[in-house]
């Protein structure tokens, strides 16, 4: 180790020391021959707080390490390893793994997490320490925008960008009564705050009759459903994802709440949320989400035949995202040449890098990723829930011109 990354093993060593023994490494990829050994990835992600999501994610970036290995490696031959620690959904002990994994790992980089608070701790622990964190999926705006920094990196669209899609959609409804459902923290109410102000830049007349506030995981559908209901909206902004929409939607049903209104909701079709629904899942709501079956793009066809081959079912959001996650870290570390974090971070701005949704780049910008997502209308076909009238929304159509960017995130 160079003298820079000395000192920093032996000021985290301490601290690894006092959070216990570590958690064991739930994937580690075969090292190839080479000199210098290989290059390590600290991971950490919510595993047990949401296995839906986390592990198609999990599934993703084991298939892009071992492409990545069988072609060689990345560069002098080094294999990609990754060292893996599940965070529980909570910040603390994410931030208590990567101290771990640097200190006693020794991984060059971090990558992962899924909650957009978990994310925000992590990016922070990164920047105090100068190592470069790929963030695969929080949507919290501030990760790359009010609390970005030089070493964090974001792959997935964020809010704003996800809101911005929505908005468009939204604007065109006949609505002017609307209310929304979020999780209380930092994701639901930045999605609800970024969908207010899209819409009402395209439709001025529209006014928010209602809004409820959920703890994240902890819905109460019954008085939820009964308070939108007592606002006598015309459409509804949903933000609840997992278990949360699942209630959400069964007693939405049961109660009439969707009945001839319009409801547009964030992920909710994306395969991780929509297929637990079953034959219950809503018809013709506006969504994001992934219509995994039925994109026959060259490259997403060639991502889902692999992973189908591998893991025999059809890939979820989190896949793509676990896969593409990995792909642009051996990106980085080939344009870097070696796993330098300054280079390696320098590499990461302006990297472009083809993924099964098209070719992206992170923006040298804010760090902000251009993949995009799909935005279309949920429905049931043959018992089986389905995006329909879906298109590709591609991310840099989606975000704010650049003086406002510049704006919100702090000087380098």
């Amino acid at each position: 180790m160079n003298r820079r990354h000395t000192l920093r093993f032996l000021g985290m060593a301490a601290a690894a020391w006092l959070a216990g023994a570590p958690v064991p490494a739930l994937v580690a990829a075969p090292a190839l021959a080479a000199d210098g050994g290989p290059v390590r990835v600290g991971e950490i992600n919510s595993y047990t707080g949401l296995p839906a999501f986390t592990l198609p994610y999990r599934q993703g970036w084991q298939l892009a390490v071992e492409e990545i290995n069988a072609a060689g490696g990345l560069p002098g031959g080094r294999a990609l390893e990754v060292i893996s620690r599940d965070d529980a959904g909570k910040p603390d002990d994410a931030v208590r793994a990567a101290g771990e994994l640097l200190a006693n790992e020794r991984v060059d980089l971090l990558a992962g997490t899924y909650f957009s608070h978990v994310g925000l701790a992590v990016a922070d622990f990164a920047a105090r320490n100068r190592i470069p964190f790929v963030a695969a999926e929080p949507l919290t705006d501030a990760i790359t925008w009010q609390k970005g920094n030089p070493y964090t990196f974001r792959l997935r669209p964020s809010t704003y960008m996800q809101a911005a899609m929505l908005a468009e959609e939204a604007a065109k409804l006949p609505a002017t009564r609307w209310a929304t459902v979020a999780p209380n923290y930092e994701y639901g109410q930045s999605a609800v705050k970024w969908f207010r102000a899209l819409l009402k830049e395209r439709r001025p007349d529209v006014e928010f009759v209602a809004e409820q506030w959920p703890a994240q995981g902890k819905l109460e559908a019954g008085p939820t459903v009964q308070a939108l209901a007592a606002a006598s909206p015309e459409a509804i902004f949903n933000v609840t994802f997992g278990a949360d929409l699942a209630k959400f939607v069964r007693e939405g049903e049961q109660r009439g709440l969707f009945r001839n209104r319009a409801v547009v909701s964030l992920l909710t079709g994306e395969p991780e949320y929509l297929e637990p629904l079953r034959d219950e899942a809503p018809e013709g709501w506006i969504v994001t989400g992934y219509p995994a079956e039925q994109i026959d793009t060259p490259e997403h066809r060639a991502f889902a035949d692999a992973y189908r081959k591998r893991f025999g079912e059809w890939p979820k959001q989190g896949s793509v995202v676990g896969y593409t996650t990995f792909k642009a870290i051996a990106a980085a570390i080939t344009k870097a040449g070696g796993t330098d974090p300054e280079a390696v971070t320098a590499a990461l701005k302006g990297l472009e890098l083809p993924s099964p949704f098209g070719p992206i780049v992170f923006r040298a910008l804010d760090h902000q990723a251009t993949m995009g997502a799909y935005v279309g209308r949920t429905a049931v076909r043959g018992g089986k829930p389905m995006m329909v009238d879906w298109r590709y929304a591609p991310g840099e159509a989606y975000l704010p011109p650049d003086d406002a960017v510049r704006a919100m995130r702090p000087v380098e």
